[in-house]
């Protein structure tokens, strides 16, 4: 039966990552609307779809678009900014003050649209996002074309944007009753850090994710040194004094979980909570490498995140999984530790799932939203083609993502970016960095 398509891919290869480790070869990938409508054997394109166009993409792999599950996108213009210190001196000496210099609607907004645009460039379609004033972040995303989970920002100290953990609430939440009718848009909740948020505060946002049913994304157990002041402040460490306040929970996003023990990860893999792992961020503040072959082994969920541009410094999701795998490799001594297949499953469909999004990104099946990329595996540092997974994990640079398409709009063309102004965002950026400076 004969039906019309929006869209045809026909790609060298297709990964769709759900089963793990499949790879399609000279399969076409529909695309009707927003949703994959149909995926099949180039040999039946004709029969099935007699009069539609077809476009071809020679020597390359189509994926699941990457899911960056934590980012500070508005910090993007901090990029290289106060490098090489610990985090708390980081933090406390250089980027606090900082923003409570220059954080606005403005300076945020101007930071997005830089992560944006190098999301595009990287292959990441969905981002999840914590920051402050988050509607100036929707601006950004939403003129992108990009996905993203916008998080609503927790602190009990003022800043530019909030007075205290009340007002840091309200304004969330007005935010998310602005913009929760945008396709493209979701919600967190996303208190700081334990060592940043009070019981009332944690109690509160335990209550509000589930009668809305977010997910909280929350920085955890970064630092040794979080750890220790928690045992001296409240007796425990921080994930047990979570776990007495429900925090600890299938909503959870616990970013960075560098310094955990064994029942800790127990713990997670039996409450269902999610890690992001970010390996560059983690090597690059010296906090650590986390427990991932432990977690993987008990069954925690698992997605990549990049941080911020501030800590990192690049938004490159393709080069932290690389990372993550050959940093798992080397701590657990077995070669065989996160494979390819399995690291490239953590970049997309592990972020989905704990964002809560796996029925509709992730992964490339019949009836998902079509946020896919393709890369250029016909290339002098990926050729030969034996396995095109592996090339994608060990191989690829960012460089070889020629198409980008997000809910099916075709947003990177052969790497020409044809939503988003990447001069004016330049130009942008220059500005502010000459603020910064003096």
């Amino acid at each position: 039966m004969s039906r019309t398509a929006q869209t045809i891919l026909l790609p060298e290869w297709i990964v769709p990552v759900e089963p793990i480790g499949k790879v399609l070869h000279r399969h076409a990938l529909v695309i009707q609307d927003s949703i994959i409508s149909d995926i099949l054997p180039e040999g039946e394109l004709h029969a099935r779809y007699p009069e539609a166009s077809i476009q071809h993409l020679p020597g390359q792999v189509l994926i699941p678009g990457f899911v960056n599950l934590h980012t500070h996108a508005g910090m993007t213009l901090l990029r290289g900014f106060a490098d090489d210190l610990p985090l708390m001196e980081w933090l406390q000496e250089k980027i606090w003050p900082t923003e409570a210099q220059w954080t606005s609607a403005t300076f945020v907004e101007a930071g997005s649209q830089l992560a944006c645009a190098e999301f595009l460039m990287r292959g990441i379609t969905t981002f999840n996002e914590m920051y402050f004033y988050p509607e100036a972040s929707a601006e950004a995303i939403l003129a992108s074309g990009l996905r993203a989970v916008l998080g609503l920002t927790v602190l009990e100290f003022p800043t530019n944007y909030a007075s205290d953990a009340a007002d840091y609430l309200h304004k969330g939440l007005a935010t998310r009753d602005t913009f929760r009718h945008e396709s493209r848009l979701n919600f967190a909740f996303a208190p700081h850090a334990p060592y940043t948020v009070s019981d009332t505060s944690f109690e509160k946002i335990v209550t509000f994710a589930e009668q809305l049913d977010l997910p909280i994304h929350l920085h955890v157990h970064e630092t040794e040194h979080e750890i220790s002041e928690s045992l001296k402040q409240h007796g425990v460490r921080p994930v047990m004094r979570l776990a007495k306040l429900g925090v600890v929970s299938p909503r959870l996003i616990a970013v960075h979980s560098v310094h955990l023990d064994p029942y800790e990860i127990e713990l997670f893999a039996r409450e269902g909570v999610s890690v992001a792992h970010c390996p560059h961020s983690n090597l690059k503040l010296a906090s650590g490498i986390a427990p991932i072959a432990a977690l993987l082994n008990a069954g925690v969920n698992i997605g990549i995140g990049t941080d911020s541009a501030a800590s990192n410094n690049q938004l490159d999701i393709l080069s932290e999984l690389r990372t993550a795998s050959l940093l798992t490799k080397g701590v657990s001594g077995h070669s065989s530790t996160l494979p390819a297949a399995q690291a490239l499953e953590l970049a997309t469909l592990g972020g989905a799932k704990a964002l809560g999004l796996h029925h509709q990104i992730g992964s490339l099946k019949v009836g998902k939203q079509a946020d896919l990329i393709a890369i250029q595996l016909d290339d002098v540092g990926t050729l030969p083609v034996f396995d095109p997974i592996a090339q994608i994990v060990y191989s690829a640079s960012h460089s070889q993502i020629q198409h980008v398409w997000v809910a099916g709009e075709h947003l990177l063309d052969e790497r020409v970016p044809l939503k988003v102004n990447l001069q004016a965002i330049q130009t942008l950026a220059h500005q502010w960095g000459r603020k910064l400076k003096n």
